[in-house]
């Protein structure tokens, strides 16, 4: 049951399962030999393609190597994912830059768009897909730098089998999963997965609970249909933590706050976030023949999401005693989703060439109400005070205001899609594609209204995005390619919250992505990629540092850069997983031209390694590091650089059981992981330890 992982990340999309064949007669045959990325797995790529004809970077992270580096949530995932960091996400939802772009939107879940701002769970996950490079040709609008694809665990028919995890950390917090499935009969499946986690660190004054249930259930209609129904339900309730400020240096940037790694610069009542779920997913597919296959999903999801905190807003040092500035507002968002998408595959030839065809269409409606209060301080008759620091803080009464923003937001798009994978030779094969847009956004800001003004909003933007690509195979293991796409966001934002008399009639943000990469299975367990692209973004907005009430535009950004990895089995008892990325980034005009993206670490590194010792005992270790990096464009505030050790050791009791121990920043570094702006930048977690059991039935 626990053997060690036989591949993971970037070897393909599905690692660890066997390909089907398609049963056709010898003169039609679509055979697909090895690993692939298969449209009966649900993933984001959608058509049957082996990872070595895909024209663009991508990793896995399997469900085992998420259980074996003990990861819990979206941000473990990607530190160790080549050209992707984390951010802040101001303490109450996942936040990623991907080549550079910061997104919070671009998270799917078997597919299907999954914008809303929290935290993801992985506890009913069989794997995450992270691709990179512009590509709304199959995710529409975002995806700037590329998306992150959950896949969730489904029913298996004929199966029955159940599990359970327990761990515990260092400082109390600990995470309880349970995964049963149940053969209903021969044409039926149940499957439930569910958690509890309660939350803890380093940080003062930091908890939280956290909980979900996911029930599914697969039927097998007749012997070319399938249906798989859905529901989750997921309640997050925690403390929102902003980090530390930055302090000023003499002759250079300013850097975070050293030596307060545990201070809390924030309210213990007062800052919290609570989420409410209610995710309802139905999907059908049909074999229509052994050429064509298609598939309809329906997901509707109704959210309730509260925030509200008080942060550091700056640190003033030339002062006795030093001083803290308090900011903070409550921000509620109630958003409910409908999205409704259908593919269609078809594999056949015409003339002297083979295709993989796709063709799509999505339609979405998303109705969101958000406002924001800002927080008031009757001491300063203002929304900031800057108050002595102590340890821990002393913060004075304070209030919270009449909305200073309270929008609804209708939102509907529809789109169609298609894109062809001609085999022109098996040497040569080419990709093209394009999807249109048409994305409606209608907002209603009441803080706008006034008698010259009714507060609506609107605009209309219809948009094709093209994607191209083409591979040479010298031969059936190794693949060069090239590849061009595109992509855009809305002026509305990637959360449809900033459309105003001004952005209302801005066209959309554009995205291309340029890319030459090389695939090479070395072995049929051991996986090689790299990738040299450039990335370039047309107009975007930024807050600026020192009143986030102020957006501003800036011209552009240029990403180049390059990624390689190494992934798989190097003996039977050894596995790798290694990646490094080299990003080099410039913000085009404005008053920041020439400066680096926000967060944009120049080198990250990340490794890997786990090694079977005895037929039970097995050890692992690895590192992550992360280059410097500038908290926004303006480049005032400058991260350091750190490189994470951790370790690991299992030891299977049974075929069955298995304890592990898990050891995060082994060697006791101090580092900051991620910021969210100037002045909200995290502390990372000293020396810590996880203790696991896992049992199977």
């Amino acid at each position: 049951m626990f053997s060690k992982s036989v591949l993971a990340a970037s070897t393909c999309l599905l690692a660890g399962l066997s390909a089907p064949v398609f049963a056709q007669d010898e003169q039609d045959t679509v055979r697909v030999v090895g690993r692939y990325l298969s449209l009966d797995q649900i993933n984001a790529v959608r058509t049957p393609t082996p990872i070595v004809d895909v024209p663009q970077s991508l990793s896995l992270v399997s469900e085992e190597q998420i259980e074996n580096q003990a990861f819990t949530n979206i941000g473990d995932v990607l530190r160790f994912t080549p050209g992707l960091s984390v951010s802040q996400g101001e303490g109450h939802r996942d936040a990623i830059i991907i080549r550079g772009n910061q997104t919070t939107a671009d998270f799917f879940l078997n597919g299907v768009r999954d914008d809303v701002q929290y935290f993801r769970p992985l506890y009913n996950i069989e794997q995450v897909e992270i691709l990179r490079g512009s590509n709304a040709l199959l995710f529409g609008r975002g995806g700037g730098g590329g998306v992150i694809n959950r896949v969730a665990k489904e029913p298996e028919i004929g199966e029955r089998f159940s599990s359970v995890s327990a761990g515990v950390d260092t400082f109390g917090a600990y995470l309880i999963s349970a995964d049963t499935n149940i053969d209903i009969d021969d044409r039926s499946a149940f499957r439930l997965n569910a958690f509890v986690e309660g939350l803890n660190n380093h940080r003062d004054f930091y908890d939280g609970t956290r909980y979900g249930v996911n029930p599914t259930f697969a039927v097998a209609l007749d012997g070319q249909t399938t249906l798989n129904l859905s529901y989750e339900y997921l309640n997050d309730d925690r403390v929102v933590d902003r980090g530390v400020p930055s302090v000023t240096v003499a002759n250079g940037p300013d850097v975070p706050l050293e030596g307060f790694s545990d201070t809390f610069f924030g309210s213990p009542d007062q800052n919290f976030t609570t989420l409410e779920a209610h995710i309802f997913r139905a999907r059908l597919d049909r074999t229509f023949s052994t050429n064509l296959r298609g598939n309809v999903t329906l997901q509707y999801a109704d959210y309730d999401k509260l925030y509200q905190n008080l942060y550091a807003a700056g640190f003033d040092q030339t002062v006795t005693p030093n001083t803290v500035t308090l900011d903070g507002y409550r921000d509620p968002t109630a958003r409910q989703n409908l999205i409704i998408q259908g593919n269609l595959i078809g594999e056949y030839e015409m003339g002297p060439f083979g295709h993989t065809f796709l063709m799509g269409v999505e339609y979405g409606s998303q109705d969101t109400a958000n406002m924001r209060l800002d927080n008031f301080f009757p001491s300063t008759n203002d929304d900031q005070a800057a108050i002595p620091f102590t340890d821990p803080l002393n913060i004075p009464a304070f209030g919270f205001t009449t909305p200073a923003r309270d929008r609804e937001s209708d939102v509907s798009f529809t789109s169609l899609y298609l894109q062809d994978q001609i085999d022109i030779t098996d040497t040569f094969k080419l990709i093209v594609g394009v999807r249109f847009d048409r994305f409606d956004v209608s907002v209603l800001d009441r803080a706008a209204v006034s008698p010259t003004d009714n507060g609506r909003r609107g605009r209309v933007d219809e948009e094709f995005s093209p994607r191209f690509g083409f591979i040479y195979k010298p031969a059936d293991n190794v693949s060069f390619y090239a590849s061009y796409s595109e992509t855009f966001l809305p002026s509305s934002g990637d959360q449809f919250l900033t459309l105003s008399t001004t952005t209302e009639d801005i066209r959309p943000q554009s995205f291309e992505n340029r890319e030459i990469g090389f695939k090479w299975d070395i072995t049929r367990m051991l996986s090689l990629t790299a990738a040299l692209f450039r990335l370039e973004r047309g107009f975007f907005t930024t807050v600026d540092p020192d009143d986030a009430s102020i957006v501003t535009t800036v011209p552009g950004s240029t990403i180049d850069g390059f990624e390689i990895q190494l992934v798989g089995d190097l003996t039977d008892d050894w596995f790798v997983s290694a990646g490094f990325s080299q990003l080099d980034g410039e913000v085009n005009g404005g008053g920041n031209a020439g400066n680096r993206p926000r967060q944009t670490p120049e080198t990250m590194i990340s490794f890997w390694t786990q090694y079977q010792l005895t037929d039970r005992l097995s050890i692992g270790g690895g590192a992550t590091h992360q280059g410097e990096f500038f908290v926004l464009e303006d480049n005032s505030v400058l991260v350091p650089s750190y490189t994470r050790v951790d370790a690991a050791v299992f030891y299977d009791l049974s075929d069955d059981t298995r304890v592990q121990l898990n050891i995060e920043n082994l060697l006791d570094e101090d580092y900051f992981p991620d910021a969210h702006s100037n002045d909200n930048i995290s502390t990372g977690e000293p020396l810590n330890a996880r203790l696991t059991v896992r049992h199977r039935f």
